[in-house]
């Protein structure tokens, strides 16, 4: 039990057999565990046929309510932090990030010296495909803003397909994370940019979604907005890094 990826899905039933097919498909190894937000189009069902296939590797965990993003990941986090898993993965259930790119960034935490790693589109050797121009702008624009308030040295803010090593999950307050969408990615980078872990990019070719609606709207795009220049603030003038480290470890270990 090394590796598992996280997959949150609300209606992503034209995709979920066949990404977890692509990546039970890799032979590489990984686990999935996927966390669904009570999806009223049965996601959760085709989960639940595959585990019959999948036993060992397949996991669910069923929320009632769409409860965000964020909420989902750090369901996730701490599921597989309990569980022993020792690189814990995000991705998307609608392809646009690619399952064979799941080893790139394992390799990247376990051999290439990252703590975390980040399948990034704005570097050498990334990009996109299918992606609609107001979509780039908007990506591109928001990673460019946030390292510009933030001074934050990741080319690829916003992305959310990450390799994180154990490590560093265990040292953020998962708890302090206060953003659900949009910042939601941000802020984890930021966090453990802040913990003093470091990050790799690895080019990854982003490419939008075939099937399904996505779940950007504008509310995503103002907490984005806003956030980032919350994060700022508060790693400034308040104390941001007790909020965000988290201490529990060390007083049991004193």
């Amino acid at each position: 039990m090394e590796k598992i990826v996280i997959i949150p899905t609300y209606n992503e039933r034209e995709n979920i057999s066949n990404i977890l097919q692509a990546v039970f498909g890799l032979g590489q190894g990984f686990h999935v565990l996927v966390i669904d937000d009570s999806s009223p189009d049965g996601t959760a069902d085709i989960v639940k046929e595959l585990q019959a296939k999948f036993p060992d590797e397949l996991f669910l965990e069923e929320r009632k309510g769409k409860l965000g993003l964020g909420t989902a990941y750090i369901h996730g986090f701490k599921w597989a932090i309990n569980k022993g898993y020792q690189f814990i993965f995000e991705m998307d259930a609608d392809f646009s990030h690619n399952p064979k790119d799941l080893q790139r960034l394992y390799e990247a935490c376990k051999t290439g010296g990252a703590d975390v790693a980040i399948g990034s589109r704005y570097v050498k050797g990334g990009g996109t495909v299918n992606w609609p121009w107001d979509r780039i702008a908007l990506s591109k624009g928001g990673s460019l803003y946030t390292r510009i308030i933030t001074w934050m040295p990741v080319r690829d803010t916003t992305a959310g397909f990450v390799c994180y090593r154990k490590e560093v999950l265990e040292a953020i307050n998962l708890d302090g994370i206060r953003f659900l969408g949009y910042a939601f990615q941000i802020e984890m980078k930021f966090a453990s940019w802040k913990l003093g872990f470091k990050i790799k990019e690895v080019p990854i070719v982003f490419e939008d979604r075939k099937f399904g609606v996505s779940k950007m709207h504008k509310g995503i795009v103002k907490e984005g907005i806003l956030g980032v220049l919350k994060l700022r603030w508060e790693s400034i003038f308040k104390d941001y890094h007790s909020r965000i480290k988290n201490t529990e470890g060390e007083e049991a270990a004193a």
